[in-house]
């Protein structure tokens, strides 16, 4: 194992964007937050990289057997296939083979016993930096108890927990002293299906909501604020997938 992967497990390192629309998808995203888009090895791979700035951080992807549109994170794990075979047994399903990707690495797709679905990643070198792009990412849950527990045995997090009050329970995965990824609890009346759901990151949240509708998307949480944090939302894109946009606190 390279020195790259070590100090990256448990980073969420890449974002892909999965639907039966791409270039809508891509369209949609590079209008609402001024991406630009990076092919990757045309007319081989053709596969459409988020650049902003001198960097790449996500992409954009056609979802495999009519599945429905979504975000999908790449976590570092060490071993991909280990990680396939502790997932199953704690409960979890391969939704995707392991596969290797030239000059990139190895990652497979799993979901989770509630239904989440997430990408194990071991890079071939170092692993890409998360940057600013995307502020976030949030488990959303129907049982945070066992999803505290798959994901610790699975990608290695501890779980801190935290009293949000009213709110209920919100929980941090990470390791160490490095927090990477936020899990909350679902309730039925909110209709929502287990999902990973990430941030994007916005200078100005209000202009950002009423551009992002204009575009085809709609607000599925309206904005809130949280001290010390910022101002965020919840939204649907023009091709169906959630994302929540963050306006971090300065």
């Amino acid at each position: 194992m390279s020195t790259g992967v070590s100090t990256a497990v448990g980073k969420i390192v890449w974002h892909d964007h999965m639907s039966d629309d791409p270039e809508r998808a891509q369209s949609f995203y590079n209008d609402l937050l001024g991406w630009e888009t990076e092919v990757w090895k045309p007319g081989e791979m053709d596969y459409r990289m988020i650049k902003v700035g001198e960097r790449t951080h996500g992409g954009f992807g056609s979802a495999q057997g009519g599945g429905r549109p979504h975000w999908l994170s790449h976590v570092c794990v060490e071993d991909v296939d280990g990680a396939v075979k502790t997932a199953e047994a704690a409960g979890g399903a391969q939704l995707a083979p392991a596969m290797d990707i030239p000059e990139v690495g190895r990652m497979a797709v799993i979901r989770d016993p509630q239904g989440a679905a997430i990408s194990l990643f071991t890079p071939t070198g170092e692993a890409p930096e998360r940057g600013t792009v995307f502020s976030w990412d949030e488990l959303w849950t129907s049982d945070l108890e066992a999803a505290k527990r798959f994901y610790a045995e699975v990608v290695g997090w501890r779980a801190n927990a935290m009293d949000m009050g009213e709110s209920g329970t919100y929980v941090l995965f990470g390791m160490a002293d490095t927090d990477h990824a936020g899990a909350m609890q679902t309730e039925a009346e909110m209709r929502v299906p287990p999902n990973w759901l990430p941030y994007l990151e916005t200078d100005d949240l209000d202009a950002a909501l009423p551009r992002a509708e204009s575009l085809g998307g709609k607000v599925m949480m309206p904005r809130m604020d949280m001290e010390g944090i910022g101002a965020f939302a919840v939204l649907q894109d023009s091709v169906g997938a959630a994302f929540g946009l963050l306006q971090p606190a300065r």
